[in-house]
């Protein structure tokens, strides 16, 4: 009978420190003799401590004066303190400052918060694996069918990464990423100069047509993306200018869309 596979729920847990000692140790051990999913694993933490660098200085922050004068603050002030807080945290994670929105049709709430939530995710990811010099991808272009094939499971439909020779960039392959709704795919494209883009690819969006592109910048990182039927896409690069990454935009886009 063979091994069942650890769920991506259980690998998150796992790596969140959610799961009791039993548990973790039964964890431990499978990923002891299963080095993709080891890999995985240690992704996942690369990508958490992204998240914690980028936002856990907001907890630090001086909780504003006149939250300290309301009356009987000093009997409740431990918890408006904490309720401050996670406010504060929850407007970082919401709509971080640094982030600029273009005059573009208006979609949806829905289509902004998860393109929002997406173009932040493809923004980490690509300054989380682009600098990479001996691991920027889990498997390689020599490996595309594997890859494709791969990937397509793991999503649960179809997935193919768009060809970008025409404008200099060739794939160099991808990787499995966690997403806020599943597992995504990640492609990462290089040109004969060293600069690089990466396709963040999400499926399982609610079914849309929104399909005006969207632009943002998180530090260096450009994005920029989409949300078209029921994928998302989000193009980013921290190497190109805006109107460079347009160009890799659009093609992407044209091919989805012939």
């Amino acid at each position: 009978m063979s091994e069942p596979h650890l769920s991506e729920a259980e690998l998150q847990a796992f790596v969140d420190g959610r799961l009791d000692a039993p548990r973790r140790a039964a964890v431990e051990a499978w990923l002891a003799g299963h080095p993709e999913d080891a890999e995985r694993v240690a992704d996942y933490r690369r990508i958490a401590q992204a998240l914690r660098a980028a936002f856990d200085p907001v907890l630090d922050e001086p909780v504003p004066q006149r939250l300290t004068r309301t009356p009987g603050a000093g009997r409740a002030w431990p918890r408006y303190a904490a309720v401050a807080g996670w406010i504060a945290l929850g407007a970082a994670l919401g709509a971080v400052t640094t982030w600029q929105w273009r005059d573009t049709p208006r979609p949806s709430a829905a289509a902004v918060d998860m393109g929002s939530t997406m173009a932040r995710r493809a923004a980490l990811a690509h300054a989380t694996y682009s600098p990479e010099v001996r691991h920027p991808v889990e498997v390689g272009a020599d490996q595309e069918a594997h890859l494709v094939a791969w990937l397509s499971k793991r999503l649960g439909t179809p997935v193919q990464p768009p060809k970008l020779d025409a404008i200099g960039y060739s794939l160099m392959g991808g990787r499995l990423l966690p997403g806020d709704n599943g597992p995504v795919a990640h492609f990462m494209y290089q040109c004969t100069k060293g600069t690089r883009v990466t396709l963040y690819l999400r499926a399982g969006a609610n079914e849309s047509r929104e399909t005006a592109f969207r632009y943002a910048e998180e530090r260096n990182v450009r994005v920029f993306y989409w949300i078209d039927r029921k994928f998302g896409y989000a193009i980013s690069s921290a190497d190109i200018s805006r109107d460079d990454l347009y160009k890799v935009a659009n093609t992407v886009y044209q091919q989805f869309n012939p």
